[in-house]
């Protein structure tokens, strides 16, 4: 982002979702770069959309509640995603208070990127939930309950949108009809103390969680097959259905990591374009280098629920009964996963 100070207001800005502000590119590259976007806010809003239809027929919205809401983040984010491109496309000259609302919500981004952060929180809850429930199954028996799923709902919807309303609303600022979103800062020492919070409270911190608890993770899957693989016969039978249960959780913790495998991948340039923005106000990136690293993060939207269709059995057998002539010759399984 750039602070009030050091920007001409004589220069169209474009802003990412929430992250930063660059000069504007020719008037063509920019037509074609939101046409892209909204593309591809139509293309995630029917995939997670499709993927939270499939979880709501086969019934398990009810048994993964996180992984659920995980598509309804990512539905909502997508939406208005497309929504605000397209506002942005018709080119609005804003007036009054009405023109003031309109830059806050929908032009400033802060509408999609609220969804996003959300989403962020959310794929962390989830990680850290797959390790109680491997790593200390007893303990997640009997103290984990689904006033604690949806209280990480809660905290996932009001920390992405306060975080976004926060920083939005106090640095957006109409000027001459035209929406300047996030470059109002009060200093520079504010916003250079936003950039490394938010590259570290959104970015490093769900890394490191990511990889510490995945790691410990794959340990426990590793040292039960061990044990399975050291029983006799007799006992590998009795244990059957608990040994299915656990390749059950094998499988949605491999859809997991492929998930924060791609935020890593797609969203590692954006991250630090955004740090190196906020930290040095003077940084100048092409255009193009800009645009590539905003479609780049936008892929994560597009390409997730595609993961989940792919991986999670629930979800793909009911989204293949959407082919033609396809038929689905095993009825859905529900299992609740304790």
């Amino acid at each position: 982002m750039t602070t009030r100070q050091s920007y001409t207001f004589d220069e169209d800005p474009y802003q990412t979702t929430g992250s930063a502000v660059t000069k504007a590119s020719p008037v063509d590259t920019n037509f074609y770069f939101l046409c892209a976007v909204v593309v591809m806010g139509i293309v995630g809003t029917a995939a997670n959309g499709a993927v939270v239809y499939a979880m709501v027929a086969s019934k398990q919205h009810k048994n993964y509640v996180l992984i659920f809401n995980q598509n309804v983040l990512d539905l909502v984010s997508c939406f208005f995603l497309s929504v605000s491109s397209v506002a942005k496309l018709c080119n609005i000259r804003l007036s009054g208070t009405s023109g003031y609302w309109l830059c806050l919500v929908l032009l400033s981004d802060a509408s999609s990127w609220g969804p996003f952060l959300g989403s962020l929180i959310n794929l962390a809850a989830i990680t850290v939930e797959r390790y109680v429930k491997v790593v200390h199954s007893t303990w997640a028996k009997q103290k984990l309950r689904k006033w604690t799923e949806y209280s990480t709902i809660a905290l996932a919807w009001i920390g992405g949108i306060g975080v976004a309303v926060a920083v939005t609303v106090p640095t957006s600022i109409v000027v001459d009809g035209v929406c300047y979103p996030a470059v109002h800062w009060n200093s520079r020492v504010a916003q250079t103390a936003f950039g490394i919070w938010y590259f570290l409270s959104f970015y490093v911190v769900i890394l490191l969680v990511f990889v510490f608890f995945y790691w410990r993770i794959l340990i426990a899957i590793r040292h039960h097959a061990r044990v399975i693989a050291a029983q006799n016969a007799a006992a590998v039978s009795g244990a059957a259905q608990t040994h299915h249960s656990k390749q059950i959780q094998i499988k949605i913790i491999k859809t997991m990591l492929l998930v924060s495998l791609l935020f890593v991948v797609t969203w590692t340039p954006g991250f630090v374009y955004t740090l190196l923005v906020n930290i040095h106000l003077n940084l100048t990136v092409r255009e193009f280098g800009f645009s590539a690293v905003l479609i780049i993060g936008y892929l994560y939207i597009c390409i997730n629920p595609i993961i989940y269709a792919t991986h999670f059995d629930p979800v793909k057998s009911v989204l293949i009964g959407f082919i033609p002539c396809k038929k689905t010759t095993q009825p859905v399984e529900i299992i609740e996963i304790a």
